[in-house]
């Protein structure tokens, strides 16, 4: 995702969803300027003590005004919002046009990878969470059914027109991992 964003070197940017702070520290590695936002205050504390400069807040309703990074990064983010077409359009708002947004998230192999995903996501993450500890179990059920959920609602080029709708153009998407994983840029119009 980062290459694919073509970022020009000292770039400003907001990582959000940036939980604990990996594609934060692998844009500082770049030589970017990073913030990384979180609703969760815990991810945070551990962003931030890996070296990222951070911000309390919610992926609806950024707490910085418009145009002011140069580019965007999200990782899972999209399941978990109520109204995605909205989130995205809050997410362009704080990218500077001709900037660039960046995301990651699972995706759903089809044929042969779809079946043996499936049987993993609803059978094998649950047993895993079950032996990891607390409360991963509920992690694990829920998993599956979430990301399915997901491509059921935004199936085929459904999310590359919702960026589109959002005011992005030059959206591409790219299937990882036998299509279990996908990243998606744009650019602001």
């Amino acid at each position: 995702m980062i290459r694919g964003l073509r970022l020009p070197p000292n770039s400003r940017i907001l990582d959000v969803a940036a939980g604990t702070g990996e594609v934060t520290r692998l844009l500082q590695q770049e030589g970017h300027q990073v913030i990384s936002l979180d609703q969760s205050r815990e991810m945070l504390r551990r962003a931030a003590d890996g070296g990222a400069v951070a911000a309390l807040g919610r992926a609806e309703e950024l707490p910085f005004a418009g145009e002011s990074f140069d580019a965007l990064t999200f990782t899972y983010l999209l399941r978990y919002v109520e109204d995605p077409l909205s989130c995205m359009r809050e997410l362009a708002r704080v990218v500077r046009p001709g900037g660039s947004i960046g995301m990651v998230e699972f995706g759903r192999p089809r044929g042969l990878w779809g079946a043996l995903w499936r049987f993993y996501t609803r059978n094998c993450l649950p047993l895993a969470g079950k032996y990891i500890g607390h409360g991963w179990e509920q992690v694990g059920t829920f998993l599956g059914p979430n990301i399915d959920a997901f491509w059921r609602r935004f199936p085929g080029d459904g999310l590359i027109e919702l960026w589109e709708e959002a005011g992005l153009d030059r959206v591409e998407r790219t299937n990882m991992s036998l299509g279990g994983g996908i990243f998606m840029t744009g650019r602001k119009k």
